[in-house]
């Protein structure tokens, strides 16, 4: 029997497929991640990084999901970007200020909606009232602003947390959380999904399975060592983003990655392990070649 999972991005789970019989075999809801333990940005508006708790609960939603096997036993790997059900008929898409929150749950609902702290998040109206009174008793986040690996039965194996806004911010200073079709964007993308993480690719050098994400807002590719499942490193990070160039002259190199494949050594041109990405906003493809050290 051959079985493949889906990421049902905007209803935040996966589905198992029969491919043979066409036939969703089981869907496994993701969760949510708890942000007042997994600190993230959450606004345009606070002057810059500002990676902190927050009293949200973040939807992982992903987009590319892709397998592997480590002692027979297969992993799935998810990039979290987030993606709201907003349609030309119906949307949920709000943000916190507009939200009225429970009294008793947020006693400083004031200062929370405030721009500089929750106020611009985008969040949902279709859930969050738990106890039915009219007023949101959780307040939801888009996305993970991270990936994780999954056991195949939908188990949280690992996730990679804050450390793409961490390490973003520490690299990219005024350039973090940047939009992906101008510069001078700077903080831009804190109150909706942060990095957007969407393209992954998956490849084995020297005994070692990798994992690359890209960052579909900010630009540029994380770089993980996931061997291991539970115990993922990371390994670099790279993005050749020009912050000071025209993006809408083209002169800003690589912008919006938006799908990687890995090339080993075996099938390569050159006889290295390559990654290539494609860059939807920029309509570039480029190819790196990976070295480990």
């Amino acid at each position: 029997m051959l079985f493949r999972s889906v990421t049902l991005q905007e209803n935040n789970a996966i589905a198992v497929i029969d491919v043979a019989k066409a036939d969703v075999t089981n869907l496994l809801g993701l969760g949510y991640k708890d942000h007042s333990l997994v600190p993230f940005d959450a606004s345009n508006k606070d002057g810059g990084a500002n990676v902190r708790p927050w009293p949200v609960m973040g939807m992982y939603q992903p987009d590319s999901i892709l397998s592997y096997e480590v002692a027979g036993q297969t992993y799935l790997i998810t990039a979290n970007e987030g993606d709201a059900k907003d349609y030309d008929g119906w949307s949920e898409e709000t943000r916190v200020a507009k939200l009225t929150l429970d009294p008793t749950i947020f006693p400083n609902a004031a200062e929370l909606q405030e721009n500089g702290n929750l106020g611009r998040l985008k969040t949902t109206t279709s859930m969050g009232d738990t106890d039915g009174d009219g007023d949101h008793d959780v307040i939801f986040a888009y996305g993970a602003r991270s990936f994780s690996i999954w056991s195949t039965a939908g188990e949280l194996v690992f996730d990679s947390a804050d450390q793409f806004e961490r390490i973003t911010a520490a690299r990219l200073g005024r350039g973090f959380n940047s939009t992906n079709d101008e510069n001078d964007s700077g903080d831009n993308r804190s109150d909706d999904k942060g990095p957007e993480p969407e393209a992954l690719a998956i490849g084995k050098i020297a005994g070692k399975t990798l994992a690359f994400i890209g960052l579909e807002r900010v630009g540029g590719v994380m770089a993980y060592d996931v061997s291991e499942p539970a115990n993922a490193s990371f390994l670099g990070y790279h993005n050749n983003r020009n912050f000071s160039g025209n993006a809408e002259a083209g002169k800003a190199g690589d912008l919006g990655p938006e799908g990687m494949a890995f090339i080993p050594a075996a099938q390569s041109p050159n006889g290295k392990d390559l990654l290539a990405v494609a860059n939807e906003v920029s309509g570039t493809t480029s190819i790196f070649e990976i070295i480990l050290h």
